[in-house]
């Protein structure tokens, strides 16, 4: 972080923290300097990721409304918080680039679209360094390298005057010292090798572990530990060190790096070994007091060059000499500048909105497929935005930390009868042959489902042999019902009340929440009974799976010149930066028209998954559980799905939930008269189209939603060429 005394108020606002309080608010913790206050905002754990990010924008803009006068700078180190702050009405707008977050282990795979979206209101863009500058000065006009400057006063404690830090004073020399996170970017194996080879130096690591598994770093009598220490603290431990060294990895985390410690360590009064980093090459690679070593031989080589240095030389004057222009104030006193100019009227950079012809809100079938049509056939340009950090909605797949290729949303097995839906899809993927088998767990046995002939043989025992013998069976069990409205009248009605009770009831109050008495008929309409021994789930015509994943399917159905797909971001901030003449929108529509009749009701689904050192896990792809004493409603096992051969396996047990995301709109006639209420918004907007889902507050298979998807593009294009044909008239 850079280090300025702040001359006017400053509020450093710090990732938020969930709390147990059912309300949002703001910390506020003074930092180190009176005009400096970090801001902490505090959200309910429970909170979805939609509802995190409203939280942030409305306790930055009552903060801004109360606290702030005049029109703010808003400063950014991460892109992770344009999200929410779009709203501001800045008078500039910073962007401090420091690393390459992007390259870090387990970074968010949003952070990319997020940085293009502050690259694009940035008025000014400063970078830690010049590998940095040279990544990114071809993505803005006004980028300005900063590398990191030095308290050199504060480091230099270290040379005389102070005592060694307690905890090290009994550590022998010579110490060969790093402080700093260590996490991937630091060379474990190197440090090891370094203090196998030499038992007579100590290597004294001082920082927190973050990232990787404290239990990989190389543990010898040599090599210390030390943990986290305060800044303050540091010149301390220098005062015992013999030499400084800087065992980074050369990895993509690496690759933009601009070491503070370099010039902090130099400071100190200390010779410096490093791996080839490239901006310390650049900028020290030729001083004496700064080794350069490749790999472990070449490094204890320059330690050994470094111990033999003399306290006081020429290597330290030439040294002092470098930092002298490298003071904390010089770099304050340009940034200052550049700000300054970004603020002023002439000096600010007029950046026009981008242009699009259609934005479309959701990544999933819906959305993809109308952006593949509007691109390829209609020639738009299409603007693709999804608040998740990939594409493909829930179908969205990938492989698990083992390899095996998921369904991180639960299981998508496609199915259609429509010939014009399958050859559409046939574009962007070959196909692995595949018919739905699912059993059900039903009295300590594993019997098909939907019931069938075979179900009914194995639970009572029985041997019927024709489709008419169980059809008279199942009759003599199945109750009358005069008039069919609800979930259960469907049920009890074809197969009565003990099926419905063994099949049933359990699985749907686990699902749904409520009872199939309480729920529309259509729930239990959905799944047939059959007569027959056929144990296909499905019946329709064509059963696929995607040969290759859904994931790939979709990143080729979004492979055109004239689309732009930016994932991780909120439709909401989107539309303030760019120009679109029409919005395709797939997300929910109450929160569209931000939820003004109230929230339609949704179940919601939790994931639970799991890898098992076994080849097979279940017979089959999926095996129900509708005893409701069973938490989950069902396990899925992937391979079945994917064909992929592999020595271990993965699973998901799925468990319903009123909170989440939304997935299934509950079928009751109170929630149907609430969505005609937003039908009746939606229909009212003639720029914004509706598809999807979510949309239509309306659960479709995957094929109904492609289906549904060519059918909007069909009436969206006859509706263009008629507006072109009258104006032309």
């Amino acid at each position: 972080m850079r280090r300025f005394a702040a001359t006017q108020p400053v509020y450093f606002w710090e990732e938020h923290i969930p709390c147990d309080h059912p309300l949002p608010y703001l910390e506020h913790h003074p930092f180190g300097d009176d005009n400096v206050v970090a801001l902490r905002p505090r959200l309910p754990h429970w909170w979805s990721a939609q509802e995190v990010q409203t939280g942030l924008r409305n306790l930055l803009n009552s903060f801004v409304r109360t606290s702030v006068t005049g029109r703010p700078v808003l400063w950014f180190y991460t892109p992770a918080m344009i999200g929410f702050t779009q709203q501001i009405d800045a008078s500039a707008v910073v962007y401090d680039c420091m690393d390459e977050l992007s390259a870090f282990r387990f970074a968010d795979p949003a952070l990319l679209a997020r940085e293009a979206r502050l690259l694009s209101r940035a008025d000014v863009v400063f970078t830690g360094g010049y590998s940095l500058y040279e990544a990114k000065r071809h993505r803005h006009s006004n980028v300005h390298p900063f590398p990191s400057a030095v308290d050199v006063a504060h480091f230099a404690q270290a040379r005389g005057g102070i005592d060694e830090a307690a905890d090290q004073r009994d550590i022998p020399s010579r110490k060969i010292g790093f402080y700093g996170v260590i996490d991937e970017r630091i060379d474990l194996a190197l440090i090891d090798a370094v203090a196998a080879a030499r038992p007579d130096w100590s290597l004294v690591m001082i920082g927190p572990v973050v990232k990787i598994d404290p239990a990989n770093l190389p543990h010898r009598p040599n090599i210390h530990w030390l943990g986290s220490r305060d800044y303050a603290d540091l010149p301390a431990y220098l005062t015992g060190w013999d030499v400084a060294m800087m065992p980074f990895a050369i990895n993509e985390a690496t690759r933009f790096i601009s070491p503070t410690k370099t010039p902090e360590y130099l400071a100190g009064g200390l010779p410096v070994v490093s791996t080839p980093i490239v901006d310390v090459v650049r900028h020290y690679g030729d001083m004496q007091a700064v080794g350069i070593a490749q790999d472990a031989p070449a490094f204890i080589a320059a330690i050994e060059t470094a111990l033999k240095l003399p306290k006081q030389g020429d290597w330290r004057d030439a040294a002092d000499a470098v930092l002298a222009t490298q003071s904390w104030d010089r770099t304050q006193a340009a940034m200052a500048n550049e700000i300054a100019r970004a603020c002023s009227t002439t000096g600010r950079i007029p950046r026009a909105k981008p242009k699009y012809d259609t934005l479309i809100v959701g990544a999933g079938f819906a959305g993809a497929v109308l952006a593949e049509r509007l691109a390829a056939d209609a020639g738009q340009r299409v603007l693709v935005v999804d608040r998740r950090p990939h594409v493909g909605g829930n179908a969205y797949d990938e492989h698990d930390a083992a390899g095996v290729l998921i369904h991180r949303y639960g299981p998508h097995i496609f199915h259609t009868n429509s010939a014009e839906v399958f050859d559409y899809l046939s574009r962007f993927t070959e196909w692995r042959n595949y018919e739905h088998r699912v059993l059900a767990d039903v009295d300590d046995k594993l019997v098909p489902i939907p019931i069938n002939r075979t179900t009914v043989n194995a639970l009572y025992g029985l041997s019927l042999d024709s489709d008419a013998a169980a059809e008279a069976f199942l009759a003599s069990r199945a109750e009358p019902v005069a008039d069919i409205r609800t979930s259960e009248d469907v049920v009890v009605s074809a197969v009565g009340r003990e099926l419905y009770e063994k099949f049933f009831r359990g699985y749907t109050r686990k699902q749904w929440g409520l009872d199939p008495s309480e729920l529309d008929r259509a729930v239990t309409a959905r799944v047939p009974t059959r007569t027959s021994t056929d144990d296909r789930y499905f019946n329709d015509r064509f059963q696929a799976m995607p040969a290759a994943g859904y994931t790939k399917m979709f990143e080729r159905m979004l492979d055109h010149p004239n689309i732009t797909v930016e994932t991780g971001v909120e439709y909401r901030d989107v539309i303030g930066w760019v120009d679109a003449d029409h919005i395709v929108f797939t997300g929910p529509i109450d929160e569209y028209f931000d939820f003004r009749f109230g929230k339609l009701p949704y179940r919601s689904l939790e994931f639970r998954h799991e890898t098992h050192d076994v080849a097979e896990f279940q017979p089959v792809a999926v095996v129900n559980y509708p005893n409701e004493a069973v938490p989950y409603t069902r396990i899925t096992e992937y391979k079945h799905l994917t064909g992929q051969v592999h020595d271990k396996t993965s699973v998901t047990y799925e468990f319903p939930s009123a909170e989440g995301d939304p997935y299934y709109p509950i079928p009751r006639p109170e929630n149907q008269a609430l969505f005609k209420r937003y039908e009746a918004l939606a229909d009212a907007q003639p720029n914004v189209t509706f598809v999807g889902r979510l949309a239509t507050y309306r659960y479709y298979n995957m094929d109904q939603v492609v289906g549904q998807a060519l059918a909007t593009y069909r009436r969206m294009r006859a509706k263009a060429d008629t507006l072109a044909l009258t104006a032309a008239e």
